[in-house]
């Protein structure tokens, strides 16, 4: 047996990904932050809430709160508006005579505000870790060389990009450069509709499984037409006859929140709760959704429950702050309203935006000092906004 009291250490380097889950490194280009600079007030001040309203009340008309349905209770007690990620951006875009805009939500939410807000106005993340899983499996260095081999593979000048709003603006970017569009889990089959009139394949990107459940679910095509690229094999770990047979090629990418959903957890709410009705985000996977009995967007998701009739049974697939709201907002219309699965499932890094962070960031903008600022360079914002503009622009 090894003598492990004798054993020499390993010469290993960490790479620059570890480095960065670390949080002892900062990719600019990526979704995460690691820094958050200034003396954040204690979670456990009673003042808290006190604070918030009076610096919110300071500020006036000057700052326009956004609040992301995923958010706390806590935050989003402090909202002027909530709603999906396009839908705050919209908004902000909406109120140009308000100097901050507050973001609570995660990083490329705050960086599509940047793009469809004036350069008058400032966006604030309160905390500049709030990132995206999802967002993050796609960097433009990948996407670049993914583009490489469709080229190389002779598919690229027929492949039209068309990528999910959760991407970062470097994606959108790359997506408006090559005459894509971007899409929402509300109108993904809108714009796969468009950008099959203007070629034959289209690169999904960065979520695998809105890609496959629209094409599949929603426009009748098989599981075969879709590929998927794995950014971290050779040539996506595809082959050029697949690349040229497929007509969506699907980014290896997912949601960390829907991507825990399991047919299991569809199959044990059903034998638990008869007659409830599975309701489930686009975002899970293509089993979850093919054996829900409603799939739609968080946006589909709020007014599906609006409307259902006083009895009904609900299991939600999605993230677990909306649907605790929602079950409270609706017990006394007589809905019982669950959670898909029996595990608890918060997005994390939604989560990271805290009272603590939105009171730092609120009292920072009182003081004069804008702090966590999320801007976009012109070029990217350039090219990030022709991809938003083509997405208004469908019927």
């Amino acid at each position: 047996m090894r003598d492990v009291t004798t054993a020499q250490p390993l010469d290993v380097q960490p790479t620059p990904l570890a480095l960065l889950l670390l949080g002892r490194e900062a990719d600019p280009r990526s979704e995460r932050g690691v820094e958050c600079p200034g003396d954040l007030p204690a979670p456990s001040d009673p003042d808290l809430v006190a604070r918030a309203r009076a610096a919110k009340e300071k500020l006036g008309d000057k700052v326009f709160v956004l609040g992301h349905h995923y958010q706390r209770d806590e935050v989003i007690e402090f909202a002027d508006v909530t709603g999906d990620s396009f839908k705050l951006a919209r908004d902000a875009a909406a109120r140009p005579d308000a100097e901050y805009i507050v973001f609570c939500g995660v990083h490329f939410m705050a960086e599509s505000a940047d793009i469809l807000t004036t350069e008058a106005q400032q966006v604030v993340l309160p905390d500049l870790a709030a990132g995206c899983s999802m967002a993050d499996m796609a960097t433009a260095e990948q996407v670049a060389e993914c583009w490489e081999v469709l080229t190389e593979a002779g598919v690229a000048e027929a492949t039209v990009p068309v990528s999910y709003m959760n991407s970062s603006a470097d994606i959108k970017a790359f997506t408006g450069r090559h005459g894509g569009t971007i899409c929402t889990s509300s109108n993904a089959k809108r714009a796969l509709e468009w950008a099959f009139q203007q070629g034959q394949k289209v690169l999904f990107l960065p979520d695998q499984h809105l890609g496959r459940n629209t094409a599949v679910r929603d426009m009748g095509m098989s599981l075969e037409d879709c590929v998927v690229y794995n950014p971290h094999k050779p040539n996506g770990g595809l082959t050029t006859e697949q690349l040229r047979a497929a007509t969506m090629i699907l980014w290896r990418g997912h949601c960390s929140v829907h991507g825990r959903f399991s047919l299991d957890s569809v199959n044990d709410v059903r034998e638990r709760i008869p007659g409830v009705n599975v309701l489930v985000h686009p975002e899970c996977k293509h089993e979850v959704v093919a054996a829900a009995d409603y799939v739609g967007s968080t946006e589909y998701i709020i007014k599906a429950l609006e409307a259902a009739p006083a009895g009904s049974k609900w299991a939600i697939g999605t993230e677990l702050n909306l649907v605790r709201r929602l079950a409270n907002r609706f017990a006394d219309h007589g809905k019982e309203i669950v959670f898909l699965d029996k595990t608890v499932c918060f997005c994390s890094t939604m989560n990271r935006i805290d009272l603590p962070h939105l009171v730092w960031a609120l009292e920072s903008l009182v003081a004069g000092k804008v702090v966590n600022r999320i801007q976009v360079d012109q070029e990217t914002e350039h090219f990030a906004k022709l991809a938003l503009e083509r997405m208004l622009a469908l019927p």
